[in-house]
């Protein structure tokens, strides 16, 4: 298999190729290697691999039982660990830990027949919606390498954009699947909460805010995927009920007519770009066309109180993790030891008390509660995926100037960290507001490659679905790959 055909197929083609024996697992390898070497020197998508390791776990597969036996895939550097593999999560603090076993996810991948190549770039503790860690750098969008690809699961985006591979591990806890795919043109699927592998170790992550799945560049790849991990797991805080037949047979039958609000207004009142606000108008015109009622909707959710409780969990989450890691040191950790944004949070994640986390935890209900009533009356909900294309490497990243400011953390009181943290991430907050809702209600929700900037840069839409209801939104996905409207790698430099 050439590089043109290898860069053409999708998982679920190389998968049946090697079904039919018109390409061997290790040539699939080759290719895919041979691809990175050529790229992830420009990209730093991929910040380690595993080459020979897989050279030899191709011998074990059974094309007969697996059905993605010798498809490659990479994971991401942060939950998807594998057996006797770093696992840094882009961290300097983690930069010597070996996974001792797989994750669960990852063992449902491998029991499919996946074989990892290596692990994708992510930043620190997957707290940004960039990646650019001091500990591997930063990575960069292939559609114009000036720009990033977004984050946490940039590193995956990446290498799914500019061929790689054609899917990568990827994990969303604020929008860290839908916001890179909406930089990089791919398509980003996040599941209901509960509906895929977690642990083991951990029966939640961020209290069900996030979740782990895939970017893949096409909408029948995050299907079959879904139909692969969808699992129910007894010792998961969280659990979806099963589908009840196939997610990639059943996004065939295409959408029935829906009803759909949407909405182009930041729900945190920052400024959304007309490219943002064009890219839904066109999907609104476009849906209207095919038969479906389109309304202009708010949620009615206070989305900046919203937003406020998300980073109080962050930094009590990150208070926590941080004690867990002096422990483990036996010393205490200290600002030096990390990026400035882990350790803003983590001050201030001391001064949490128990019932304000409970209360930022109930908050998260209420908008729950306020989708469900939304979702009475309509099926799915528009808003753009980000409020405008990527933005340049390095623009996001804090200088030391502001680094040195935001290290008085430990001076403030409780209430002024939090408006510190607010401020800390409002720069990235405004390029991404509408992807955090989905993580905190726990519904489903979809990024699809719709629009190409004036400065041909990919930008996609948001829709979210009623909890469990993934097949409606693959159904409206699947129609709308065949359209004009999606972009997907048409005009990605690293794709032609």
């Amino acid at each position: 298999m050439n590089q043109s055909e290898y860069l053409s197929h999708d998982a679920t083609a190389l998968a049946e190729a090697i079904q039919q024996k018109e390409v061997s697992p290790r040539e699939l390898v080759e290719a895919a290697f041979a691809r990175l070497e050529e790229v992830n020197p420009q990209l730093q998508a991929v910040i380690r691999t595993r080459r020979e390791k897989v050279l030899r776990e191709i011998d074990a597969l059974d094309p007969s039982q697996q059905p993605f036996a010798g498809v490659p895939i990479l994971l991401k550097d942060i939950s998807q660990a594998v057996a006797g593999e770093p696992l840094t999560a882009g961290a300097r603090l983690l930069s010597s830990q070996v996974a001792q076993q797989d994750s669960h996810l990852v063992a449902k991948l491998r029991e499919a027949g996946f074989l990892f190549l290596g692990q994708t770039n992510t930043p620190e503790f997957g707290l940004k919606n960039i990646t650019e860690p001091e500990l591997y750098g930063a990575t960069r969008n292939p559609w114009n390498p000036a720009y990033s690809p977004g984050g946490s699961s940039g590193g995956s985006a990446a290498a799914v954009a500019s061929g790689i591979v054609p899917l990568a591990g990827a994990s969303d806890g604020g929008g860290s699947i839908r916001i890179p795919a909406s930089f990089t043109g791919l398509f980003g699927l996040k599941p209901t909460r509960g509906r895929t592998p977690v642990g083991p170790g951990v029966g939640r992550q961020w209290q069900g805010a996030s979740i782990d799945f895939v970017l893949t560049r096409s909408v029948r790849d995050s299907a079959a995927l879904l139909d692969l991990l969808q699992t129910i797991q007894p010792e998961a805080a969280f659990q979806t009920p099963l589908f009840d037949g196939s997610f990639r047979e059943d996004m065939k039958q295409g959408s029935q007519p829906l009803r759909i609000a949407f909405t182009t207004a930041s729900p945190v009142g920052t400024p959304v770009s007309e490219e943002a606000k064009q890219a839904v108008h066109k999907t609104v015109a476009w849906l209207k066309a095919q038969g479906h009622q389109v309304e202009e909707k708010e949620t009615g959710i206070d989305g900046i109180r919203l937003m406020q409780d998300y980073y109080l969990m962050n930094s009590g989450e990150m208070a926590t993790m941080v004690a867990s890691m002096e422990k483990s040191l036996n010393r205490r950790i200290t600002a030096q030891d990390m990026e400035i944004v882990s350790w803003v949070l983590s001050e201030a994640g001391k001064k949490v008390t128990a019932a304000e986390y409970a209360a930022s935890l109930t908050s998260w209900d209420t908008a729950a509660a306020k989708m469900a009533e939304l979702h009475q009356t309509y099926d799915l909900y528009l808003t753009p995926a980000s409020a405008d294309a990527a933005p340049q490497v390095g623009e996001l990243t804090h200088t030391p100037q502001e680094a040195e400011e935001l290290m008085k953390v430990s001076q403030l009181s409780p209430s002024e960290q939090q408006s510190l943290i607010y401020d800390m991430f409002l720069p990235s907050l405004t390029y991404t507001p509408f992807t955090q809702l989905a993580n905190l209600t726990g519904q489903p929700a979809m990024s699809v490659p719709v629009h190409l900037t004036a400065d041909h840069l990919p930008l996609g839409v948001q829709f979210i679905a009623p909890k469990g209801m993934e097949n409606r939104l693959l159904q409206l996905a699947y129609t709308l790959e065949q359209s004009e409207l999606w972009v997907g790698m048409k005009g990605n430099p690293f794709m032609e």
